[in-house]
């Protein structure tokens, strides 16, 4: 099985090489793809150097699945391409999510909504996708009212160079910046660009990606979306609205048994998610539970996943590995 990996020397790229290294998907020629800049260099997957080359030869190669990791843009222009001859696209960008056409997809929640008919599928946004792996498993049990989300969210999701000003910053040289402002010792209210309403894309992609990927546009979700000097994760804050009563203790059981979710709420012992300790493992990892006691129903949590392993590279291998497995390719 021929797979391509297309924006292999990126952030995301890059962690997607590690991941597919890691698992089991029955690859027999790797293809990376970056831009025309990068063709002719080499990488390494599985202690062997391959050769990344242009999008044209990757399309003439008529790669099984094409993994894509190289933003909306490209993906506008070459997933159609690339499905044309037959190959299973799996894009990381926002080009496709909300494209009624396609499927958005969380292997956990809905992977069965994928037929052979599907050639170009959608993975979600990073934070959308460790909020519907605890949102999912509540919403059958309680019946979600609404939800309100505010994130934390690593600089690793803003790619390279957001890394390399932070880092810079933190050793006082002055970088080119990034982000409109200093990211270190700072927090900005500010991930991706503002729309005409106020709100930023990422908010947007997480008031709106969750509905689909559930399947239920029953429940309201509102979100402010942070970016804050931390490498290596995303948090959540979520308050969610129940339109029926719930018990903790069953909450607590739920989440704990909920396929790529660690349950981690021990306060008297400080145990609770944290980015620092989520950074490269492929769980959900989700704590500090607790009733809301300004209203009945409601609930408090607290949210962390790494954004480039869950919440990219690993949720987009497992689509692929759920094609496999289902003869889908």
């Amino acid at each position: 099985m021929k797979v391509a990996v297309v924006g292999a020397t990126g952030m995301v790229g890059q962690v997607m090489l590690r991941v597919l290294e890691e698992r089991n998907l029955p690859i027999t020629e790797l293809i990376p793809v970056a831009s025309e800049r990068s063709v002719g260099n080499k990488i390494k997957y599985k202690d062997k150097e391959f050769t990344i080359v242009s999008m044209d030869d990757a399309i003439a190669a008529k790669p099984e699945i094409a993994v894509f990791s190289a933003g909306g843009n490209t993906s506008l222009e070459f997933a159609p391409k690339f499905a044309e001859v037959g190959t299973v696209v799996i894009d990381n960008s926002s080009a496709w999510r909300m494209d009624p056409t396609k499927k958005l997809v969380v292997p956990e929640i809905n992977a069965n909504v994928l037929t052979k008919e599907d050639k170009i599928i959608a993975n979600p946004n990073c934070s959308t996708i460790q909020l519907v792996m605890v949102l999912h498993p509540l919403n059958q049990k309680y019946d979600i009212k609404r939800v309100v989300v505010s994130t934390y969210q690593s600089v690793t999701g803003t790619g390279k160079a957001a890394v390399d000003q932070l880092n810079s910053e933190i050793k006082g040289e002055s970088p080119e910046k990034v982000y409109p402002y200093q990211i270190f010792k700072n927090a900005l209210p500010h991930c991706d660009v503002f729309s005409d309403d106020d709100y930023t894309k990422e908010e947007i992609k997480l008031m709106k990606e969750p509905k689909k990927i559930m399947g239920d546009d029953t429940f309201n979700l509102t979100a402010t979306a942070v970016r804050v000097p931390v490498q290596g994760g995303h948090s959540e804050s979520v308050n969610i609205e129940f339109e029926n009563e719930f018990d903790l203790d069953e909450v607590r059981k739920i989440l704990s048994e909920t396929p790529g979710v660690t349950l981690q709420d021990d306060v008297k012992n400080n145990v609770y998610p944290m980015p620092l300790y989520s950074e490269g493992k492929d769980d959900v990892f989700v704590g500090r539970i607790r009733r809301d006691l300004s209203q009945p129903k409601t609930l408090n949590l607290w949210i962390v996943a790494d954004n480039l392993r869950k919440g990219a590279a690993t949720n987009a291998v497992q689509i692929a590995e759920y094609l496999v497995a289902n003869n889908l390719v």
